[in-house]
């Protein structure tokens, strides 16, 4: 029944039984102290007290006495101020004796028979009543025959009464004490030899536990630490069963679910050593493939370059003429421009020279009337002169030189306005003239501006087609540079193949190991062609590096996992596309896949 006791219950157990021991040793150890406790409070709080204080009252009252007769003596010497200084000191040890006495009456004395306290208090109330009162009253008095009649003959005796009633009770409370001592000194002496039973049992039952947990605890422990060095060994053969049920069964049925896990992963390694080795193999005979194909894709990309420089270079001599021509045709439809705004100017002037031929027309105009009045006026003169007869001939004279001034002046004007009329239908003739010079101009400077226009498209163009051309030959520099990356990567998966090689024969002598039954290791084991056929029918996926001897090949494994497929790709897509007459004709997937 104990073995399937957890190991919880089990020192929970044990715990209790050794708390429970504790516990009875602390009872007692209580029980004792008490005990003992209770008799040093008798005596330290009780007898004690009581003792000292009897003494003291004895002994004050005493000196009370010698003190009185002490003042007898310096009465009788005549010193009555002394004398006086000795009654009351006699009256402060009387009351200190008193203070004394009520503290031994107060203190508690359970032990003490009442019989024996009542005689020590008769005859203390006796001598104080019959003896001590009675001198003090006599030596107030100063009756001094008073005073020697109680001294001589009734003090003495009283004193003597009550100091063997006194002692009488020191005795009685000294043995009580020793009583108590002895009674205090058993009770430890049995309470140490119980605790020392206690302990012995105490002690005897660690060494059983000892032993039972060497049984239920410490074999087993020892059993699955066995089992843990065997499987350090590499010895899985030996399975770890146990029919508790305990903490100990669920930790061997822990060791026996990890053996059972760990015999199935060696002969999961085994099976993927084997085929690790058929992939190395794989990775060796794709690597020769794509070395050769690397190396055309070479070729034909240093081919491609060499084109792509040439066309790059009369691609920009054409952008360039492009540019200098559209620059021309920007200048040439600047000066057709400003021949316009010239020819507009003209225009202008033409129009405001004709507006002036009108406004001289309209002058002439007016000089004519005044040509023709003035005629009128001078031949009214001279019919006026004629009728005056010999006395308006002068006038006459005048008249006729006015007349003939006005016909000249008419004659002149029909003249300028003769010359006007024509010179106005010549401005008239050149304004449309200019004006069809100037709508010429206007459709120069269009044309010229639709040739800059074109030039601006044919630079652009160019440009445009310079920049394609650069991004073919930029993409085409990729492309030779991934070749050579692809280059690299190739004798780097040389160098992976190769650790890879060395890895798995590596991890075949690590596996070789471990020892695992022969159910286990014939499922573990796969034939290499069926692992060579299953890697045939698959494509190339990343592979996995299970250890790390080697860092710089690791790293070429895991570039491997990274680029392998995206590389076999490129190289595929990448020949033909070199070959092709046109490099235009290749797809922008294409480059990306680079």
């Amino acid at each position: 029944m104990l073995k399937n006791w957890s190991i919880r219950t089990t020192l929970t157990l044990v715990g209790l039984l050794f708390v429970g021991f504790a516990a009875v040793v602390a009872a007692l150890s209580l029980n004792g102290l008490r005990s003992a406790g209770n008799s040093l409070s008798t005596l330290t709080d009780s007898d004690m007290v009581s003792v000292r204080a009897l003494n003291d009252a004895s002994s004050y009252l005493l000196r009370a006495r010698v003190t009185l007769d002490r003042v007898r003596s310096l009465d009788e010497a005549g010193k009555t101020d002394e004398a006086k200084k000795a009654i009351d000191r006699g009256q402060f040890l009387l009351d200190k004796s008193n203070e004394n006495w009520k503290l031994f009456l107060a203190t508690p004395k359970p032990a003490l028979p009442q019989a024996m306290l009542d005689e020590v208090v008769a005859k203390r109330d006796t001598l104080m009543r019959e003896g001590v009162e009675p001198e003090f009253a006599a030596i107030r008095a100063n009756d001094m025959a008073a005073y020697h009649a109680v001294a001589d003959t009734k003090i003495s005796p009283m004193f003597v009464s009550l100091d063997g009633a006194s002692s009488a009770v020191v005795e009685f409370t000294q043995k009580h004490a020793d009583a108590l001592r002895v009674d205090t000194q058993a009770n430890i002496t049995l309470l140490i030899q119980v605790i020392t039973g206690v302990m012995v049992l105490a002690v005897l039952t660690l060494i059983a536990t000892r032993f039972a947990m060497g049984g239920m605890i410490v074999q087993p422990i020892n059993d699955a630490v066995d089992h843990f060095e065997r499987i350090a060994r590499g010895d899985l053969t030996r399975s770890a069963h146990t029919d508790k049920t305990n903490e100990i069964g669920r930790l061997f049925a822990g060791i026996e679910r990890m053996r059972v896990n760990l015999t199935a992963m060696v002969g999961a390694v085994h099976h993927g050593a084997e085929s690790i080795d058929v992939g190395a193999r794989e990775i060796a005979s794709g690597n020769t493939d794509l070395s050769q194909r690397t190396e055309e894709q070479a070729a034909s990309l240093q081919e491609t370059a060499s084109s792509m420089e040439q066309l790059t270079s009369t691609v920009k001599q054409n952008a360039e003429n492009a540019r200098q021509a559209s620059q021309l045709a920007v200048n040439a439809s600047d000066i057709a421009s400003r021949g316009g705004e010239v020819v507009e100017q003209v225009v202008d002037t033409m129009n405001a020279i004709s507006s002036s031929s009108s406004k001289v027309v309209d002058i002439i105009g007016v000089i004519e009337g005044i040509a023709f009045q003035t005629n009128i006026l001078a031949l009214n003169a001279a019919v006026e002169a004629a009728r005056a007869g010999e006395e308006g001939r002068g006038f006459a004279v005048v008249a006729g030189e006015v007349r003939s001034l006005a016909q000249r002046s008419a004659a002149a004007a029909k003249e300028i306005k003769s010359l006007i009329g024509d010179s106005t239908a010549k401005v008239e003739s050149g304004s449309q003239l200019v004006a069809r010079a100037g709508t010429t101009m206007d459709e120069i400077v269009q044309a010229v501006r639709r040739v800059t226009d074109i030039m601006g498209e044919i630079s652009a163009a160019s440009d445009e087609q310079s920049q394609g051309i650069e991004q073919v030959s930029r993409a085409v520099g990729q492309m030779d540079e991934v070749t050579q990356q692809n280059a690299a990567l190739v004798e780097e998966a040389a160098a992976a193949a190769a650790s890879l090689e060395e890895q798995t024969r590596k991890l075949k002598d690590v596996v070789g190991h471990w020892q695992v039954s022969g159910d286990t290791a014939q499922q573990g084991r796969v034939e290499p062609s069926v692992a060579a056929s299953a890697h045939a029918t698959r494509a190339i996926a990343p592979i996995k590096v299970v250890s790390r001897p080697n860092v710089a090949a690791n790293r070429a494994v895991n570039k491997i996992n990274e680029k392998m497929v995206a590389a076999t790709q490129a190289s595929q897509d990448a020949a033909p596309a070199a070959k092709a007459p046109k490099l235009a004709a290749v797809a922008a997937g294409d480059w990306e896949t680079f």
